[in-house]
């Protein structure tokens, strides 16, 4: 029998906020590319997941969860950055939550179809529903009279259905050799890596407000030896913010840290000394030149 050819190409990952595509893109890289919690609007960048197997390659584009408030800049720049993922791909996964179906997964929706990118509906958390058969009547409802390629029921956290959305995205990409060796997991920095580990802590270990309000920006980091050094600094808009940071007598931050640093070395597979500061800057949130500072372009 001939050999199947090899395929890889661009795969834009979306949907609205905490539907899981972050989730997923980790389960099918296989390595926490993303980083993830249970509030909403984690994923602030486009972020690129290199998943390898035997029969191709998927450069799955994460993406911030498209929603309906754009109250300040930096929810613009995540609405511009989900939907400018969608320029040049050669597919689509729009990702939704089994049973819920909202105005938010609309606005993703209409932006798939209006890039004309063949799309694979992928359809996450059935894990949480215990009658899976209610799951038919939620399928047809939403997949009736759309142009989807496929439909998958899927579990991205108990990496259940996999293997099949693989198979059907893998279809829709072209014959091409990997763009990445096997060994890569994205196409971002470490710099940029830890950061993002930092402020899951931040998203994980704080109120529903501050962690919204907050960003980090690494000033230094460094190869010593078998060593990084890295400095970073976690950057608030209000005093009041950063006392909840700093905690009484900086346990919060040397807590936060802590956890951050410990994802890194299992992440970077070295040891890691983490220095940590926490600064305000009024309305950086909402400030362009700002944005642009603390990278978001």
């Amino acid at each position: 029998m001939a050999e199947r050819p090899f395929r890889a190409g661009t795969v834009a990952v979306i949907g609205r906020p905490n539907v899981g595509k972050s989730t997923l893109v980790n389960a099918l890289v296989g390595a926490r590319v993303s980083i993830v919690s249970p509030k909403a609007q984690t994923t602030r960048h486009r972020l690129l997941g290199i998943a390898s197997f035997p029969a191709g390659q998927l450069l799955l584009v994460d993406t911030p969860g498209i929603h309906r408030a754009e109250k300040r800049a930096l929810n613009r720049y995540m609405n511009r950055a989900a939907r400018g993922a969608l320029a040049g791909v050669d597919a689509a996964l729009l990702v939704v939550e089994a049973g819920r179906w909202m105005d938010e997964d609309d606005l993703a929706l209409a932006a798939l179809a209006a890039a004309k990118v063949p799309t694979v509906l992928a359809i996450n958390k059935i894990d949480r529903i215990k009658d899976k058969s209610a799951l038919l009547p939620y399928i047809a409802q939403h997949a009736q009279g759309t142009d989807f390629v496929a439909v998958h029921p899927l579990s991205a956290l108990k990496r259940k259905g996999l293997e099949a959305l693989v198979a059907d995205v893998l279809g829709l990409l072209p014959e091409a050799p990997p763009p990445y060796a096997q060994d890569e997991i994205t196409d971002r920095s470490q710099r940029f890596l830890a950061a993002e580990l930092l402020r899951e802590q931040l998203l994980l270990r704080l109120g529903e407000e501050v962690p919204y309000s907050a960003t980090v920006a690494i000033d230094r980091f460094e190869e010593d030896g078998a060593l990084f050094r890295i400095a970073a600094t976690i950057w608030v808009e209000r005093e009041g913010q950063k006392a909840i940071v700093v905690g009484k007598g900086g346990e919060g931050i040397k807590a936060i840290a802590s956890a951050a640093r410990t994802n890194m070395e299992r992440l970077f597979d070295r040891k890691v000394f983490l220095e940590t500061w926490c600064r305000v800057r009024e309305g950086w949130a909402d400030d362009a030149a700002a944005l642009r500072q603390f990278g978001y372009e």
